[in-house]
């Protein structure tokens, strides 16, 4: 039943692609686990894998680079499409303009149950600016992928059972430093770039385990660690600012506005994860609630 169904949408996706003149299909491969069904996709656009790790990408997508990684955490139907959207804009797969299919639905159901039809650029349901050409500009997509994975994972699970919140601000790090001050001593003082830098998968609990503290986290562009716990203190001057926001949006903004950095806030008490350029939200990632 569930591989009918799934031929069923994927053969309806792809006719929806081709008379929309979509970009691309985004298929969530963890719900569509006939490898069979997905090589004899037929389609004029750029077919694009999904997987939270529980599908083995084919070898072709891998060679051309088609696919996306989302970390294993909890999120709405809507949040997986935001991430794969917003990853796909940071490597270069997708940009203003193009027209998207996302496929999705739960994988312990074991089929498709979403497609969603969206232009990327001009949903404010799923990006909420418009400052979607160079969104990233110098930071490596790697950097910006590990740091959003870990944001997501501490907006999901918090840390040690307990909710927190917590900013990272990547990129334009010494006019960064410029609207800032350490609230305590850098706990990354002393150590190696190579030590210090985001890619390096021994940092990752470290960097969940000081998200307790207040303030900051400080990133170069190519995933370097310059400071955590640090204040910003950037005067946020745009008056579109949505209400509700703490205060770790409203920093966010403020510093996103006076630099060129981007931000990755997550918030404490509902766990959203919110990136930040020039002063506005560019994209809001719920979790579930499942």
């Amino acid at each position: 039943m569930p591989e009918k169904l799934n031929s069923l949408i994927l053969d309806l996706a792809c006719r929806i692609a081709d008379e929309a003149g979509a970009k691309a299909i985004l298929l969530y491969a963890d719900v569509c686990c006939e490898p069979q069904l997905i090589e004899n996709l037929k389609s004029d656009c750029e077919i694009i894998l999904v997987s939270r790790g529980g599908f083995p990408i084919p070898e072709r997508f891998r060679e051309k680079g088609l696919y996306i990684n989302i970390p294993q955490v909890n999120l709405t139907r809507m949040g997986e499409v935001k991430i794969a959207v917003t990853k796909g804009i940071a490597t270069g797969l997708l940009s203003k303009g193009d027209k998207v299919v996302c496929l999705t639905g739960l994988p312990k159901l074991g089929y498709i149950d979403t497609l969603l039809l969206l232009d990327v650029g001009r949903e404010f349901e799923i990006l909420t600016s418009d400052f979607i050409s160079g969104v990233f500009e110098t930071i490596l997509p790697e950097v910006f992928e590990a740091v959003l994975n870990i944001a997501l994972e501490l907006g999901a699970q918090g840390r040690e059972g307990r909710p927190v919140g917590t900013i990272f601000v990547l990129g334009d790090h010494e006019k960064v430093l410029q609207f800032s001050r350490q609230m305590i001593i850098n706990p990354f003082k002393g150590y190696t770039e190579e030590e210090r830098n985001v890619l390096n998968p021994a940092l990752k609990e470290t960097m969940k385990e000081f998200s307790a503290l207040d303030g900051a986290f400080i990133i170069r562009d190519d995933g370097v660690l310059v400071s955590a716990g640090t204040y910003l203190n950037a005067a946020l001057e745009s008056k579109e600012f949505p209400k509700g926001l703490g205060s770790r949006h409203i920093a966010a903004a403020g510093v996103t506005g006076a630099t060129n950095a981007r931000a990755i806030v997550v918030a404490e008490t509902a766990g959203t994860v919110r990136i930040f350029k020039k002063g506005k939200v560019f994209v809001s990632i719920e979790k579930s609630v499942e």
